[in-house]
């Protein structure tokens, strides 16, 4: 035998047993060979079978009603697996870094620095950002459909947003026939009634209709340059192939379950007119999204659509036999706050005219009955304030026993840093985040997906 028919017969023993110690991956790897979709086989590289490293600095900008809670999610427990740190605020931020503030480095806990992950609800600010990021860091979004996005943001923020408050019967058509007459650009939460995803992003969501048009056009190519992927809600699933592939992580990594969605009495269905009364209100968020829809199917296309399809599918497979591990054979039901038993699981109510649902473990689960933790079941299903909150302890643990002497001496800093950033804050309190109401109880603002 040839010493090249030798290389090549050791390199297939060395590929089958790496697979086959990683279990589960064979399957869809080898399933990846036959259909020629060599990107997808992110266990090992093309340099004869070494294990590829996985990425693990990433920037996520969380948007507002895009589904980026479930990404989160996704985030969240890839970091705990990877014992890597996530970048979480400082109390007086609550679970946002102070948004709509423009983010700032100050804002993060100590305690979770130097930060791998970065996920929280921000309003982007890349020089800000790359003080604590490295520099071959990479930056994802997502984006969702301007009129769909808009339809939830006025239905989620109708008891907050002033412009949408002083609109008679809360009516989304009344406010599009005329939002000047309701819309004022620089009060608290304007940022929910114009132009959202520009704003989350660092951008002008009020510029001059004579520039908007080409002003979207530079900033869509500014957002294009910092980020490396921009995915689209409604194809979520074929985001996650690319986010996939672009981070080298394995299927498992990028399983999940739909976090924070309404019930379908707390939609609204759309015409064509309202849709385009959306997207003219909304132009620079439009131009956005048009141009990262086309951007995603452009990669997609040069991955292969065949390879893609194929992906998605298996992925949707991994995904269902998670679920079937975790939850006895199906997703729990859906249910309303006031059914879900685990505090841990309920999600928050923004107002008696959006119910929002969520998840509660089954009582007959155990870890011997499912095969998996119950820890590992609870987080896939866990809303995002208690997530950040059961990450912010851990993550203090973590620190306090690494630096017992800097942990003390931070906590005097700290003190006089929230002294400051609540004096900034009680003219514009973060929307949208945990708000401190008198006496040092808190409430809960979180957002759904939909």
């Amino acid at each position: 035998m040839s010493q090249k028919k030798i290389f090549l017969v050791l390199v297939a023993i060395t590929t089958v047993s790496f697979l086959l110690h990683h279990g589960g991956h064979l399957s869809w790897t080898m399933e990846a060979f036959r259909l020629g979709c060599s990107s997808m086989r992110f266990s090992f590289s093309t340099d004869g079978g070494s294990p590829r490293h996985k990425h693990t600095s990433v920037v996520f900008l969380k948007t507002h009603k895009t589904a980026s809670t479930t990404v989160q999610n996704i985030l969240f427990r890839f970091a705990e697996r990877n014992n890597l740190t996530v970048a979480l605020p400082v109390t007086a931020c609550d679970h946002q870094f102070c948004y709509p503030r423009l983010f700032s480095s100050h804002f993060v806990h100590p305690h979770t620095t130097p930060p791998d992950i970065i996920t929280n609800h921000l309003r982007f600010s890349r020089s800000e950002v790359r003080r604590l990021m490295p520099n071959d860091t990479v930056y994802i979004t997502i984006l969702r459909e301007p009129g769909a996005m808009f339809e939830s943001l006025f239905s989620y923020y109708n008891q907050y947003c002033q412009s949408f408050k002083r609109v008679p019967n809360g009516s989304l058509e009344a406010f599009l026939d005329e939002p000047w007459s309701y819309y004022r650009p620089e009060e608290k939460d304007a940022m929910y009634a114009r132009n959202t995803l520009t704003f989350d992003l660092g951008g002008d969501k009020d510029r001059p209709s004579a520039d908007a048009k080409m002003y979207a056009k530079r900033f869509a190519a500014e957002v294009e340059r910092t980020f490396s992927l921009v995915m689209i809600a409604e194809y979520f699933d074929e985001s996650l192939v690319l986010l996939r592939r672009l981070l080298s992580w394995d299927l498992e990594d990028v399983l999940y379950v739909k976090l924070n969605m309404r019930t379908a009495s707390s939609k609204s269905s759309l015409s064509n007119e309202l849709r385009a009364k959306i997207r003219s209100w909304n132009a620079i968020d439009a131009v956005l999204y048009d141009h990262f829809n086309a951007s995603l199917w452009r990669q997609l296309n040069a991955i292969g659509l065949a390879c893609v399809a194929r992906e998605v599918q298996l992925l949707r497979r991994a995904r269902d036999q998670l679920v079937r591990s975790c939850f006895g054979g199906r997703l729990p039901q859906l249910r309303s706050a006031a059914q879900i038993t685990n505090k841990d699981l309920r999600p928050w109510q923004p107002s008696s005219k959006v119910a929002i649902v969520g998840y509660d473990l089954p009582a007959n689960i155990s870890n011997k009955s499912s095969g998996l933790p119950q820890d590992m079941c609870l987080k896939l299903i866990m809303p995002e304030v208690q997530y950040t909150r059961l990450l912010l302890r851990s993550e203090s643990l973590r620190y306090r026993n690494r630096f017992p002497l800097r942990s003390s001496q931070q906590t005097l800093k700290r003190s006089g840093q929230r002294r400051e950033i609540s004096a900034l804050s009680s003219t514009q309190r973060p929307s949208g985040a945990l708000g401190r109401t008198t006496r040092g109880t808190l409430r809960f603002t979180q957002q759904p997906i939909n």
